[in-house]
């Protein structure tokens, strides 16, 4: 489906990405700290609330 050179690009595209992804993450550390302190709470919450609808959703589902 893929020729191997497709495939050698897609690789090395891929491992760069997250090197510079990685690379920015760490760069900008201090500020995340600062700034999303407590995004941690939130993401906690809304994940519950996806679960507890996924839950409701199955409980009333007709059989």
């Amino acid at each position: 489906m893929f020729s191997s050179g497709q495939l050698i690009f897609s690789a090395f595209f891929v491992i760069v990405f997250i090197l510079i992804m990685i690379f920015s993450y760490r760069k900008d550390l201090k500020l995340h700290r600062k700034y999303y302190k407590g995004s941690l709470f939130i993401l906690i919450g809304f994940l519950t609330f996806v679960v507890f609808l996924f839950f409701l959703k199955t409980l009333l589902q007709p059989s």
